[in-house]
Formats: structure tokens, sequence, C-alpha cells
């Protein structure tokens, strides 16, 4: 990777720490407790964008070791929610608590739809940014390194991809490429927004006992899911969300007919009251 990107990236890092303790000095609806169980206490949150209350009252926890699905309709606040507990979107009210993580070690993936494959990266400069924090700036990658590096690719059955462009990848392969850098990232907490989006089955399972096996090793993952066969396959806990709608707990007893008939009544009834068509 060039210098400016790594230059770049340590920046992005230092900003993070920086943004992070800022935050928590400002805003004391948000609080971090460096001891005890990792977990994510949400009490009464509230969030709203101008003139649009987004989610209202919610009021949960998750607890590492866990995989947590969160579903709802669309529209009803799912990455809206993501975005909060990462700084990104501002609470109107409630509070948020970590414990015992720092939220700025967080490692999150954005939908693919946000993301830009037509800079000239390979997929070795891509994997690569999961240790910038670790590299610092100018720094040549050591041999441990590298061999991190190729051990992810071939985690995600592409041990032979390092210096394929991004652009001649396919929508499950450049999926399994960021997954790679997750695995680099070695975060106690994961937030995934859509992360199997436009994927193929295959990659879906490949990437799905990846997720498990994070899980095993005692982290916190969170993702947010439209496809509802999807999270009850796979995912044993989920938060369903519909606006001030919400259910949370085991999958079996969150998806249930009543309750998904009662969100997406709770997000019509918003949209009707919004004047949304």
């Amino acid at each position: 990777m060039g210098r400016g990107i790594l230059g770049t990236l340590n920046s992005m890092t230092n900003g993070l720490h920086t943004f992070w303790n800022h935050l928590t000095k400002s805003h004391t609806t948000i609080r971090c407790e460096p001891n005890g169980p990792i977990s994510i206490q949400l009490q009464n949150l509230s969030v709203s964008y101008p003139q649009n209350p987004v989610i209202s009252g919610l009021s949960c926890h998750f607890d590492a070791p866990s995989l947590w699905g969160i579903a709802g309709p669309n529209g009803a606040g799912k990455s809206t929610l993501l975005k909060t507990l990462l700084g990104i979107q501002k609470l109107k009210d409630g509070s948020i608590t970590f414990h015992g993580f720092c939220p700025c070690d967080v490692a999150y993936l954005a939908q693919q739809n946000q993301l830009d494959r037509r800079f000239p990266l390979t997929v070795g400069d891509t994997i690569a940014m999961g240790l910038f924090r670790e590299v610092g700036v100018f720094q040549r990658y050591s041999d441990i390194q590298r061999e991190k590096m190729q051990a992810a690719l071939d985690q995600v059955g592409l041990s032979s991809f390092w210096r394929t462009p991004l652009q001649a990848l396919s929508g499950g392969q450049f999926q399994r490429v960021l997954f790679a850098r997750l695995i680099l990232q070695d975060a106690p907490v994961i937030f995934l927004d859509e992360p199997f989006t436009g994927v193929d089955a295959q990659t879906i399972n490949d990437l799905m006992r990846l997720l498990e096996l994070w899980v095993r090793e005692g982290r916190l993952v969170i993702a947010v899911l439209h496809d509802l066969d999807l999270v009850q396959d796979y995912f044993p806990q989920t938060l369903l969300l519909a606006r001030h709608f919400y259910k949370w707990g085991p999958t079996e007893d969150i998806l249930t007919k009543e309750n998904m008939q009662a969100s997406l009544a709770a997000s019509r009834s918003w949209e009707s009251m919004a004047g949304v068509s």
C-alpha cells in the first residue's frame, strides 16, 4: 500500500480516538465502562433526523459472546441504530453504555452500495487496511503481518487473490475481501450492515461460519439483515425494530407472525403520520 494511503488511514485512526474522547466528554448520554464483560446497554434510546423521528424509546442490551440479527421493515431505523452506536448519528434522548471495550475499537462493515470499488486498489491493499492501527505511519509490513494477511485470505477462500484489482472481483469475492479485512482488525465487537445483499449462497454459508467462529472466540457480532429466512436460519438472537415498536430476544420467540404484523403496522402508521407515500 502506498505511503499516502497509509498516512490517511493513520490520520483517520487518530481522529477516531479524538472523536470518541470528545464525544464521551461532551455528551453524557454516551458512557464507557472499561471494566467487566463486553456488552452494550441501550436505555430509552431515541434518534431523529430533522423533523423525522426514526427510533423512539428503545431499551435493550447486547452481551458478548452472541450473534444478533437486527430485522424489520424497510426504513425502520435498523442502519440508523448501527450508526448511532458508532457515534455517526447523534442521540435525541436516552443513553448508550459500552461495557468492557472502547467504542473506537469496533469493526464496522458498511453496505456494499456505500463502498466505491473504482479506486485502484488490489485485494492486498484493501485487507491491509485492517492492520493500519498496528502498522503506523510509513512503516513496512513485517513478515508476521504479511503472514496474518495471507492467513486472512486463506480463511475466506481467496488465497491467490493478493494482487487482484478490486474491479475484477464478483460481488461475493469482494465481500470475502471485506471479511478478510475484518479478520485483521481483530475487534471484540463487530457491526455488519446488510453483509449478504447480492451475495451467492455459498459465500453466505462460508461467511456465516466465520461469524459463528467469532462468537465462539467471545466476540459480540451484530448484523442488520433484510432476509428473515437468513435470520431464522443463522442468528440465535434478534432485535425486531420498527421505529417506536421493538421486540428483542431469542429469534424463535421474536420472529413470530404476530410480531411481524405488529412491526409492519407500526411502520405503516409512522409513514401515514409523516406523509410518506
